[in-house]
């Protein structure tokens, strides 16, 4: 089987690439193919993290193998293939390049293609320059700083409390106190 990536950067506009890999392949193979397609050194360590759908980190395959504890189950790139850990369209992945700032390309399987096979990965389509493979912490601060702090940062400047609806709070009894408290055996 063929799997078809497609990798952005939440970091650069109009950035993608598209990486067809057989599904036999490491993630080692998959790792050198990203990276191949947007010129970065392989001399930085990097992980691969499956994700939920919400983006929540899951299942971590490091570039070598970590000391962690044997309740964890370990995966290295170069041991583990893509189909040990990936069978469905739309699975969700994280691509760590740089580990000091946690920055990542966003990545989808985005179509399995049965019946076929790759000898190697190719980069079938590329769109835009990438983000800076490494970032300093002055220049990943500097770019993630929030600069334009004006009056409506908290809110609306206009905002009346005069103009709030009482009526669907006169079921809330605050007369015993916070009904969240922990003591407050209302609830």
């Amino acid at each position: 089987m063929i799997y078809k990536f497609l990798l952005i950067s939440d970091e650069v506009d109009q950035f993608a690439r598209e990486i067809s890999i057989n599904s036999e392949a490491t993630f080692l193979d998959l790792h050198n193919a990203i990276l191949d397609s947007v010129n970065f050194t392989k001399d930085q360590i990097t992980s691969f993290f499956i994700c939920d759908d919400d983006w929540e980190k899951k299942t971590e395959i490091t570039l070598m193998e970590m000391d962690t504890s044997y309740e964890d189950d370990s995966w290295v790139m170069e041991d583990t293939k893509l189909s040990e850990l990936l069978e469905d369209e739309r699975q969700r992945l994280l691509f760590v390049f740089d580990n000091m700032t946690e920055r990542a390309f966003f990545m989808e399987l985005r179509e399995i293609i049965p019946g076929k096979n790759l000898e190697k990965p190719v980069c079938t389509k590329s769109i835009g320059n990438p983000p800076q493979q490494i970032m300093t912490f002055d220049e990943f601060d500097k770019n993630n700083s929030v600069s334009d702090l004006g009056e409506n940062f908290y809110g609306d400047e206009t905002f009346d409390p005069s103009e709030l609806d009482e009526e669907g709070y006169n079921d809330l009894d605050m007369s015993n106190g916070n009904p969240y408290d922990d003591n407050n055996s209302q609830f």
